[in-house]
């Protein structure tokens, strides 16, 4: 047996050296499957010991600290190379649980980009709302950062609104989406892949759950008679319809303005703020009636006030019906009167476009007012009728002197001369008896 093998006396000066080399060799023995337990890829908790410009050292539990070393840090930004301290509890990735020279290899860039992915599966899976700032762009879509990942969203996935707002001249330009850069989206992630580095995102379905939320929120919040600021998103032949920031409500028509409107381009546009009056909310049917005009005064409010019976006023038509034709008074256009059939001549008349068109101004005499009911009756027959003479008259003096050729004017002139032909006036206007 060689003298190497051979077992020491006991008692001898040896026994001890072979002792304290048998508890050296249990330690290297627990450091080795200490080692071993570490696989690559394996994120673990440590804390850090060691920090140096080229390298950081980790104690991570194992009989051997692990190196974080200079290639890995510089993978890092600089301000998360600055946040390193002594004493932090940070989480790193085995690269290497053993290299040739025992020493355990870490890196701190590759834990981070995994918890970020992790992090990223997570609001995939819970479908979670995020705000991410575009940062850059293509023509495909636009770049946002999650965290220290580059996401994409396609622009098929941004908001209905980005598309109208964004769409320009050329649409493969690769500058179509510069106007987003800096701006701050609502995203939800669609699809995560962390070995082929796949990270998109969409701002249409975000968009889309988050107004479905604020639809029931507000359907069961809106009360009539409230008043809300919306956004005009369209525009129809009977109205406008606004967000209200989750539900869009309807401004019909005939609640645009009080003036007659023909279409609601006349009175709005796409895409612009507006205060609104809740007219009526029907949660059955899931259905909000708005209206511009009742936030604007009334003018039928002092109707009676402005206009009297047998007043002579200055009208321009608007539309024709069988039954008559209706006039907006000039300079008070919000206030829309009715010249009956039996109103526009002395004789028989079939139908009014016998008589008036659309848009010719014409003097009418105001024949009776109903505030209450917004009605107005005028006349185009009595307007040159000598019954109002001295009225029409006195008007004139205290008013200003109608324009000469108007249409006022002529009344007044046509009126007085039937006056002085009939015996009934004199050249001053003057009654004679």
């Amino acid at each position: 047996m060689p003298a190497e093998w051979s077992t020491p006396e006991r008692g001898t000066s040896t026994d001890l050296s072979v002792h304290q080399g048998t508890d050296s060799m249990a330690d290297m023995l627990e450091q080795y499957l200490s080692c071993q337990r570490l696989q690559r890829g394996q994120i673990v908790p440590g804390v850090v010991v060691h920090v140096s410009p080229n390298e950081v050292i980790v104690d991570i539990g194992a009989k051997c600290e692990g190196t974080v070393p200079e290639e890995d840090l510089e993978r890092m930004s600089p301000a998360d190379r600055d946040a390193i301290r002594l004493g932090e509890e940070v989480l790193v990735c085995v690269v290497d649980s053993e290299d040739s020279n025992g020493n355990i290899i870490l890196s701190l860039s590759r834990a981070q980009t995994a918890r970020e992915w992790r992090e990223a599966q997570r609001l995939l899976e819970s479908q979670e709302i995020t705000e991410r700032r575009v940062t850059g762009c293509n023509k495909g879509g636009v770049i946002v950062q999650v965290g220290h990942l580059r996401g994409f969203v396609p622009g098929s996935q941004l908001g209905a609104a980005r598309l109208t707002d964004q769409a320009p001249t050329n649409p493969d330009s690769d500058d179509r989406w510069a106007g987003l850069i800096g701006e701050t989206l609502q995203l939800k992630l669609i699809e995560v892949d962390p070995k082929r580095n796949r990270l998109i995102l969409s701002e249409r379905v975000a968009v889309r759950d988050w107004r479905k939320s604020q639809h029931e929120r507000l359907l069961g919040e809106l009360a009539e008679g409230e008043v809300r600021q919306g956004r005009v998103i369209n525009l129809a032949d009977f109205g406008a319809f606004v967000d209200l920031g989750g539900i869009d409500g309807l401004v019909h028509l005939s609640e645009l303005s009080w003036k007659r409107v023909a279409h609601p381009r006349e009175v709005v546009e796409v895409g612009q703020q507006v205060e609104v009056y809740v007219l009526s909310v029907d949660r059955e049917r899931q259905r909000v009636a708005l209206s511009l005009k009742r936030l604007q005064p009334d003018p039928w409010a002092s109707i009676e006030e402005r206009y009297q019976e047998g007043q002579l006023v200055e009208g321009i038509i608007t539309r024709l019906t069988k039954w008559g034709a209706f006039a907006s008074i000039v300079g008070d256009e919000a206030v829309e009167g009715l010249i009956h059939v039996s109103e526009l001549d002395e004789g028989p008349v079939i139908h009014p476009r016998d008589v008036i068109q659309p848009g010719q101004v014409v003097t009418l005499r105001v024949i009776g007012v109903d505030r209450t009911r917004h009605r107005m009756a005028l006349s185009l027959k009595q307007a040159a009728q000598g019954e109002y003479l001295e009225r029409d008259w006195k008007a004139m003096l205290a008013a200003e002197q109608p324009e000469p050729g108007s249409s006022l004017s002529a009344a007044l002139s046509e009126t007085l001369g039937r006056a002085e032909n009939e015996g009934l006036a004199n050249a001053d206007g003057q009654e004679v008896l």
